[in-house]
């Protein structure tokens, strides 16, 4: 009796494809457990008696099947945090607008009312002092404020000068150096503004501060 020989893709072969096709393009069908059962039963009822197909192979399709099934829920629900956090950072966004905050900067804006600034230590200071200087880069004013514990403090100035005079309103710049004893503590130089809108970004909720510019939330020091 002549030998026939099947030339027709197997079912494994089938799903192989279908697999390697869902890996290397987005456009791609995707692979559901219902076809992947259907397959596997075709598979299963077309097998040669003579030559039953090997436990071990439906257990690594069932294994692929799985792995596949996993990613995809998996990449669903982080998707769905994402947005759940997005929103979140939103409505905190948006419930900023209107209030001062303490952003990194160097400047600070004297009115009839004074000037508002900030700083943070990254440890304990014994002496912290401020060097204001104005737009020509003349100091202006050194204030003691004496010794702080580590972390985000803010601070007011009335406008008095070195000299007793009032300072005349307008924009300076603000320095300070921190000490414990007579080693230096790493900090750093805070500036008040007020934010005055929300600005939606493809990453999250960034916040308009003034003129002072786009800030991110972690950006946020202190809200005042």
């Amino acid at each position: 009796m002549a030998a026939v020989t099947n030339t027709s893709p197997s079912p494994t072969d089938a799903i192989a494809a279908s697999l390697a096709r869902k890996t290397t393009t987005a456009k791609s069908e995707e692979l559901s457990e219902s076809r992947f059962l259907t397959l596997l039963t075709a598979q299963l009822k077309n097998q040669d008696p003579m030559n039953p197909l090997d436990n071990a192979q439906v257990t690594s399709q069932l294994a692929q099947i799985s792995t596949v099934d996993g990613i995809e829920r998996l990449n669903s629900m982080l998707g769905q945090i994402m947005q759940g956090q997005q929103s979140s950072e939103a409505l905190q966004a948006a419930s900023l607008v209107g209030r001062g905050v303490l952003i990194p900067g160097k400047g600070m804006q004297l009115s009839d009312a004074g000037a508002i600034g900030g700083f943070s230590l990254d440890a304990p200071a014994d002496k912290v002092t401020l060097s204001i200087k104005d737009a020509n880069g003349l100091e202006v004013a050194t204030v003691p404020l004496g010794s702080f514990d580590a972390g985000t403090h803010n601070f007011q100035w009335d406008g008095t000068a070195a000299d007793g005079a009032r300072a005349a309103n307008g924009k300076y710049t603000v320095s300070i150096e921190a000490l414990t004893g007579d080693k230096a503590v790493a900090s750093q130089m805070l500036e008040f503004g007020a934010v005055t809108s929300v600005v939606r970004g493809p990453k999250g909720s960034d916040l308009q501060i003034g003129d002072l510019g786009i800030f991110k939330m972690s950006e946020i020091k202190q809200i005042l």
